[in-house]
């Protein structure tokens, strides 16, 4: 049986529009790529999603809510297995003055970019998202994954139908 060796938390976040909030990569050399908003999991984190909320101040300056864990992506590494846990949450806030994570400080990490593409399979299918585990859920599922974090704005209660 194979150890977790590495735990990040990852998440698809929905803006008050009901866009895709993405970090459009580029690093010197290679073509660009986006990913979701997230990190590794520290020995500071009390859970998972203490950890996300963490990156999300970190990497957007931001805030979230209506958090739901909806994949995992399972990496075997070489000394066991890593675990990208993946959440859908709505982006309440975000100040990028107010971004701070380790990758904004080191050079030759490339650039940061914060975009908002409409939720469609369409818009998803023109970018290269990675991991490609999670651009291939995130098609399969994007209506649904907006209807889980919007729900609550119609029925001003977690799980209640409209």
């Amino acid at each position: 049986m194979n150890k977790i060796v590495k735990q990040s938390a990852r998440a698809l976040l929905f803006d008050g529009q009901r866009r895709l909030v993405l970090i459009k990569r580029t690093k010197p050399g290679q073509d660009p790529y986006w990913v979701a908003v997230g990190g590794g999991v520290g020995p500071e984190d009390s859970s998972v999603e203490a950890a996300l909320h963490r990156e999300v101040l970190e990497e957007l300056g931001g805030q979230i809510d209506r958090v739901h864990q909806v994949f995992l992506v399972t990496d075997d590494l070489e000394h066991g297995v890593g675990l990208q846990h993946v959440f859908a949450a709505r982006l309440t806030a975000m100040d990028l003055a107010a971004r701070n994570g380790p990758e904004f400080v080191e050079p030759g990490r490339g650039t940061y970019e914060v975009v908002a593409i409409p939720a469609t399979q369409e818009a998803l299918s023109t970018l290269r998202l990675l991991p490609s585990q999670l651009a291939e859920f995130a098609r399969a599922n994007i209506h649904g994954l907006v209807e889980l974090v919007d729900q609550e704005d119609r029925t001003g209660e977690r799980g209640k139908e409209p």
